[in-house]
């Protein structure tokens, strides 16, 4: 019985010893594996893989996964025109030499992190202050992001990681300038508005005035055209008087004295003060009195 017992202790010793010479990679993770402190070989690929059992080897693992990197705060800069600026960027990156990242932070991400923090915002820095306000937020912001990534790659490379993306994510003015901004950004638009108004009532008296000359041609050409046509139509008119005249002129007389009489007595309150023997009254004198040399 003691036997079997021993056995059975000196074949899970056994199984221990076996399991711990075994280790799972997964392929999201790198592998290295150490001897006495010492790097001895870095696994990336998945898979089942053997070592030597504590404490001759041990293994650690990398993630290797693209990691990002988002500072809780904004940071504060400087533009070429000396105004304070707040940036909020965040950087993608992954590991791509597994033993130099662990040499440079022991495998420790959270000082990773810190370190790049530091590279992106000396990146940022140098980008920011060579610009203005205006570039940085909208004219040359993908040019800022372009400089900052090839800086950031580049210092990146030298402890073993490699920086994917960088972006911007918010830059505002810091709360000191913020009025002055609006401000000079309402006196601005408020001089926009007033040209095109300027430019407008301008444009309008320009184009009242048009009209009103317009105006004014054709009512003179108007009245021409009708003092042409009253013109002729007079001219016509004294021709067939003159016409009519000249066949019998007594009748003609006769004919204007009728319009002169239908003319003058046309209301009942009319009153006239003349000699009934004048000239006017000529025709009612009596039936055939003065136009007895009328041509029938």
């Amino acid at each position: 019985m003691n036997r079997v017992v021993s056995y059975v202790i000196v074949a899970l010793i056994a199984l221990s010893i076996l399991l711990s010479t075994l280790f799972v990679v997964d392929q999201r993770q790198y592998a290295i594996v150490f001897a006495l402190g010492e790097v001895k070989q870095v696994i990336s690929e998945p898979g089942l893989h053997f070592k030597l059992p504590p404490p001759f080897q041990n293994v650690i693992f990398l993630d290797k996964r693209i990691l990002t990197l988002d500072t809780p705060e904004a940071d504060r800069f400087i533009t070429a025109e000396k105004k304070n600026i707040l940036v909020d960027a965040f950087v993608k990156w992954h590991i791509i030499e597994p033993k130099l990242y662990f040499v440079s932070f022991g495998g420790d991400e959270r000082r990773a992190q810190d370190r790049m923090a530091q590279i992106v915002k000396a990146a940022l820095n140098d980008e920011i202050t060579k610009r203005t306000v205006r570039e940085v937020i909208s004219g040359e912001r993908g040019k800022v992001m372009d400089g900052i990534r090839k800086k950031v790659t580049d210092e990146a490379k030298q402890i073993g990681v490699e920086i994917i993306d960088v972006r911007l994510k918010r830059v505002d003015y810091v709360e000191q300038i913020n009025a002055s901004v609006y401000d000079r950004m309402k006196a601005e638009r408020s001089r926009v508005a007033n040209e095109l108004r300027s430019t407008g009532a301008a444009e309008s008296e320009k184009i009242r005035a048009d009209a009103d000359r317009q105006r004014t041609v054709i009512l003179a050409e108007a009245y021409r055209d009708a003092e042409n046509i009253r013109g002729d139509g007079d001219a016509k008119a004294s021709q067939i008087y003159a016409q009519a005249f000249g066949q019998n002129p007594e009748f003609y007389k006769f004919y204007r004295s009728l319009e002169a009489y239908r003319a003058s007595f046309k209301s009942r309150n009319d009153l006239f003060v003349i000699d009934p023997n004048s000239e006017f009254f000529k025709y009612f004198k009596g039936a055939g009195v003065g136009s007895g040399n009328i041509k029938k």
